[in-house]
């Protein structure tokens, strides 16, 4: 009997969906499985929006990046429906009813892999593939998408060298990564970045900047500054940290509905931190600054050959897992082999840049400024 397999991809879009996808749909077509794609993530679920994916349509995608399929951020149960707000999940286990699925893929970041366990929750048969650029899904060794963007940030870096050296400025490079810093803390050490900002290490300006004049005075005449674009200062830090121990302490609904009113406007007031970063440092060091924003660039073109490999391997597992009855798991990158990760115990936390990373040691050994 054939077995239909439901996938999705959910969340940003990232370097390697395609790759995945295709994997999945040749290793299913092999072992007489059909698969059946929804479009644009979990609403193209709830209104039934599919696409066959043979082997012969998925040929051909495994260097183009974006996703075949097309992605959103919608939630199965807090979906934008007209003018309302609703639970779909009822409707989305009626529409895999409806298409005599045995499992749904779903291939996203952190935010897919808490959907997914919703829907397990609603009685799904579920599996996920962990993708994001900022490779801080818990339980896996690394998430495709990484490497593709690493590679560009560090293109960056090293493009920045030259004009940084030729006007003999501060070249203040923001990177993606609103939580984590792998990706800002790779491409700096890569690309040789002076001076590496991540969120997992509060940062001081003043140390920013004496390590700058430090450059300066040796001769160097420019600084490139690579900073996470979730990177916050040690005073934004301890005001963030006071308005969330105050909305955990409120104990009336009134006070707690205060307390989040200023939590809210904390965490406003630090975006556009590299902005100020890039003006603070102008001012106390005297050198010019200028700022550059990779933004959306790190997640666009063709996967890189590391993430390309990630994604079929990590793809053809989870057909064999399908083809075991393994359900309720992320497909997670183990070393040269993979596992199959339990959705409960990767949802709710993050894997972030561990204190004692050798990374960090490398940076400190080589005379890196973190901004401590």
């Amino acid at each position: 009997m054939t077995i239909s397999v439901g996938i999705l991809t959910a969340g940003g879009d990232s370097p390697g969906l395609n790759a995945a996808i295709r994997a999945i749909g040749k290793s299913a077509a092999a072992q007489d499985m059909q698969l059946i794609g929804f479009r644009d993530g979990f609403r193209g679920l709830m209104e039934n929006r599919t696409v066959r994916l043979t082997a012969g349509e998925v040929s051909g995608i495994l260097t183009r990046g974006g996703t075949l399929l097309g992605t959103s951020r919608d939630k199965p149960h807090k979906m934008p429906v007209g003018s309302r707000t609703l639970d779909m999940r009822e409707k989305m286990a009626e529409v895999y009813e409806a298409n005599h699925l045995e499992v749904l893929v779903c291939l996203g970041g952190g935010g897919t892999q808490k959907n997914a366990l919703r829907l397990m929750d609603a009685g799904l048969n579920v599996i996920t593939l962990p993708k994001t650029i900022d490779n801080d899904v818990y339980g896996t060794d690394i998430t495709f998408g990484f490497d593709t963007a690493l590679g560009i940030a560090t293109d960056a870096v090293d493009r920045l060298h030259s004009t940084a050296h030729s006007h003999h400025r501060i070249i203040v490079l923001e990177i993606m990564g609103h939580n984590t810093g792998w990706l800002a803390l790779g491409a700096g050490i890569a690309g040789g970045a002076d001076v590496v900002l991540i969120p997992e290490i509060p940062y001081d300006i003043d140390v920013v900047a004496r390590a700058v004049m430090r450059r300066s005075k040796a001769g160097k005449n420019f600084s490139i500054v690579a900073v996470a674009e979730g990177a916050v200062s040690a005073e934004g830090t301890r005001v963030l940290e006071e308005a969330r121990a105050q909305v955990e302490q409120a104990e009336s609904k009134k006070d707690r509905k205060r307390a989040k009113a200023a939590l809210t406007q904390a965490r406003e007031e630090q975006t556009g931190n590299t902005l100020r970063l890039t003006h603070d440092l102008e001012e106390r060091t005297g050198l010019e600054s200028r700022l550059t924003i990779l933004g959306h660039v790190q997640r666009g073109g063709a996967p890189s050959a590391g993430d390309r490999l990630l994604a079929t391997r990590l793809g053809t597992a989870c057909v064999d897992l399908i083809r075991a009855g393994t359900y309720g798991v992320m497909v997670a990158s183990r070393g040269d082999g993979v596992e199959a990760m339990p959705l409960e115990e990767v949802v709710g936390k993050r894997k972030s840049v561990p204190p004692d990373h050798p990374w960090l040691a490398s940076a400190r050994t080589i005379g890196m400024c973190l901004g401590d």
